[in-house]
């Protein structure tokens, strides 16, 4: 890889291949950020599909729960563009709904390695470098399940509440340094797997809509459009917060 001097914001987005990951991808680099977009599964299309349009994308492999391939990756951006300026660490899995004693341990433990784990590593590899070179943002993916329960999802929301606490003890480590961390957390968003869920069941919008006050499920442009602010200098006072992008449903 050309090591090369840039100009340019850079950001990078995991678990960028879909959904939300997509979604702010598409808004970094629509506001002018070199954006890299790493997945599990390397996501030359939507990077191409950017690019297409006259934005800078670029696509990565990347497994988070890997310590050693974040670190690469890291390395290989900076190695690349020569600085990251904005980062957020999307990537996230669900394990299967079902009663916390039922979860085996090999789901607890894959759950645990992407959705907590992976944030850690990706944060470490992301400080030092923002340390570098005097400063950036962090947003990490938590979820509306970040400060509340939900049934059949103990691993899973284990995470979510260990993202954020993460999130509020390295804002607090780094605040000083130039670098600002925070959290989004997604309430019920219409990803491209939730609609495939409703159209194999039209009832299934109902029910997951019931309990949101504002009557419909979020986009996923709602969150990149907060991950965005959330690095802008529009909040260059906003350290350690968990934004909440639920349609109210969390304090109702």
């Amino acid at each position: 890889m050309e090591t090369h001097s840039c100009n340019k914001r850079v950001a990078l987005v995991t678990g960028a291949a879909k959904g939300i990951g997509l979604a702010c991808a598409e808004a970094f680099a629509k506001a002018g950020y070199i954006t890299v977009m790493a997945d599990i599964e390397k996501p030359v299309g939507q990077a191409e599909n950017l690019d297409l349009k006259g934005y800078h994308a670029v696509a990565w492999q990347c497994d988070v729960s890997d310590t050693e391939a974040v670190r690469d990756m890291i390395d290989g951006i900076v190695a690349e563009y020569g600085r990251l300026d904005a980062a957020h660490n999307n990537a996230g899995i669900q394990t299967p709904q079902r009663p916390m004693a039922e979860i085996t341990d090999k789901e607890f433990q894959r759950t645990i390695d992407v959705d907590f784990k992976g944030v850690w590593n990706c944060m470490k590899y992301e400080i030092k470098q923002m340390l570098k070179q005097g400063g950036g943002a962090i947003v990490n993916t938590s979820s509306q399940g970040g400060v509340t329960g939900f049934p059949g999802q103990a691993a899973y929301i284990a995470c979510k509440h260990a993202v954020i606490g993460l999130t509020r003890t390295a804002a607090i480590d780094y605040s000083s340094k130039g670098i600002r961390i925070n959290a989004v957390c997604p309430g019920v968003i219409l990803t491209p797997m939730a609609k495939e869920l409703i159209a194999r069941n039209p009832s299934l919008e109902t029910e997951l809509i019931r309990d949101i006050p504002a009557g419909r499920m979020g986009l996923p442009s709602e969150i990149a459009e907060a991950v965005l602010w959330l690095c802008s200098p529009g909040a260059s006072f906003v350290h350690g917060h968990a934004l909440l992008v639920d349609g109210a449903f969390s304090i109702h």
